[in-house]
């Protein structure tokens, strides 16, 4: 990137000017949501004065060793193969230095501001817990420019995920020592112009800092943190789509009764059941076919709860192991009172098996929502709407190809959900001969989640345009027509959402550029919109 560069993603802004309340850091008490506020630039960061205590003191025990000219991995020796070579205590500040610029080896697209913030703040949050050895001022200056918005520009291919996430919080550390590029307010420049922008100073590093500082799952869990939050409120934004769908196919609610669910209670499951319950509760359009002949809906409609409520466990379980992995000490070695050790707790396996799970989940959202958006525009499955969901077929394609870009999508993740963590190539001559390949899943699962949105909204447009037809807002002769008196409406959650697409996208009476309308509806679930509206009608969803 050259010196001076735009970024296209960024608006220039003083951060610490938006920051409203600070997050004290202690090592232990960390939650996900905090994470995520940070990451999006609304909260300013400080150490606890405990933090500060157990901070000190396990710095102290570095000096000793240092004092001593003990054998210590990390301090008195080199890295990885190089374990058995011994390194002069005097050489300290240099080994250290060196093991940065060494390991900023990482290659690709530079990893987006909200996931190197959220890097920068786990961090700083694992060396606050007091067993890495580091100074106070090396994490003062990781919050200080979390704080006022300098952000290392780190790559996101490079990390196998063991002996932690190494290259990428190289290029991470790169900046505080005055090296690297950062972005700062809306521009690229050198880590040491945008420390000296932002009125910081570069910091040497001393015994075992370098090391501290790249040794840990920072990347991995950034990823899973932000995917877990994004991967809940897309469970809850998938049930008010189907939930629309399911009342344009004229489909039944009778398989989300209670005492189905609690027949076999998994949680996730009830929470989904209990979801389309509240928003579709006495839908006037549901009553209308309520004499119908059909038996039974496909499965698609009918499993919504089954298979939504599986994606809904997955994030589950992930929350519960990113919970304790946040607020973890995952360098090595670790720094107690009494002792030095080397230990395994950089390895990232815990975080890319769950980050390879999510994938499936997330996977399973958009691949049941592709089927049903199938339904919507087949006339031999839509329960009587026009072909492809428009008035003058033949002359219009409708929302055809919408399918087809869905269906594109679902395969790609098809592929994308192989799991990354079953991999494994040795390292540093085989001294790291298992690794987890945590990125790597990390960044397969958030495509998918992009996917996922995409797909949903792909929904969301054909159910919006099958109610036009299911709620008397149009009719095959003359196309868009208002609103009557005397129209039936959907659930109060369904047709919340129904009115805030129609505030948005117009009912697409002729072909015009479809990409467009996927576009807008993207962003009305991406933008909370649509959740935030459906919750004000009928409360907060599971």
């Amino acid at each position: 990137m050259l010196h001076g560069q735009q970024l296209p993603q960024a608006t220039p802004c003083k951060v610490h000017q938006l920051m409203k309340h600070h997050l004290t850091l202690d090592g232990h008490s960390l939650k996900l949501h905090e994470v995520e506020e940070v990451s999006k630039q609304t909260r300013q960061v400080k150490l606890s004065s405990q933090a500060n205590v157990e901070i000190n003191a396990s710095r102290k025990v570095v000096q000793r060793i240092l004092a001593a000219r003990q054998v210590v991995y990390g301090i008195t020796t080199g890295f990885g193969k190089f374990k058995d070579t011994y390194i002069c205590p005097d050489d300290s500040r240099q080994l250290q230095r060196n093991l940065i610029l060494s390991h900023a080896a990482g290659l690709g697209q530079p990893l987006n501001t909200q996931t190197v913030r959220a890097m920068m703040l786990l961090r700083a949050n694992a060396l606050a817990k007091g067993f890495s050895g580091v100074r106070v001022e090396l994490i003062e200056l990781l919050l200080n420019c979390l704080n006022r918005g300098v952000h290392p520009i780190v790559p996101e291919q490079g990390s196998v995920g063991a002996s932690g996430d190494l290259c990428p919080l190289a290029h991470l550390a790169l900046v505080l020592i005055g090296e690297g590029m950062a972005e700062f307010e809306g521009r690229i420049l050198p880590g040491s112009e945008a420390l000296k922008s932002a009125q910081l100073n570069p910091i040497i590093l001393e015994a075992k800092e370098g090391l501290a500082l790249t040794n840990g799952t920072q990347l991995m869990a950034a990823l899973a943190t932000l995917l877990i939050l994004e991967g809940e409120r897309l469970c809850r934004i998938a049930d008010i789509v189907a939930a629309m769908s399911l009342e344009a196919l004229l489909g039944s609610v009778k398989p989300f009764a209670e005492d189905i669910q609690q027949v076999r209670p998994h949680p996730g499951q009830i929470a989904a059941a209990t979801n389309l319950r509240l928003l579709t509760a006495n839908s006037a359009l549901v009553a209308s076919h309520a004499n119908c002949p059909l038996v039974q809906d496909a499965y698609s409609l009918r499993c919504i709860p089954q298979v939504h409520g599986a994606s809904r466990q997955v994030f589950r379980h992930a929350r519960e192991v990113l919970e304790i992995e946040i607020n973890s000490a995952t360098d090595n070695p670790l720094i107690f009172r009494d002792m030095v050790v080397s230990g395994g707790n950089f390895h990232g396996q815990p975080v890319a098996l769950v980050m390879d799970y999510m994938a499936l989940g997330l996977s399973e959202l958009a691949s049941i929502s592709e089927r049903r958006t199938e339904r919507l525009v087949n006339p031999a499955l839509s329960n009587g709407l026009p072909p492809f969901l428009t008035s003058l077929g033949g002359l219009n394609s409708g929302l055809m190809v919408a399918q087809y870009t869905a269906a594109a999508l679902v395969s790609e993740n098809k592929s994308l959900a192989h799991p990354a963590s079953v991999d494994s190539i040795p390292t540093s001559a085989n001294q790291e001969d298992h690794v987890s390949m945590g990125p790597i899943a990390g960044r397969k699962a958030r495509q998918i989640l992009t996917n996922a949105y995409h797909v949903l909204a792909i929904e969301l447009l054909c159910a919006a345009q099958g109610l036009d037809y299911r709620l008397g807002k149009v009719s095959t002769d003359t196309g868009y027509i208002l609103q009557t008196a005397n129209d039936l409406e959907a659930g109060p959650g369904v047709q919340a959402a129904y009115e805030l697409i129609r505030k948005e996208i117009p009912h697409l009476e002729h072909d015009r550029e479809l990409h467009k309308d996927i576009s807008l509806a993207h962003k009305l679930t991406t933008s909370g919109a649509l959740l935030k509206a459906v919750e004000d009608s009928v409360g907060t969803l599971q």
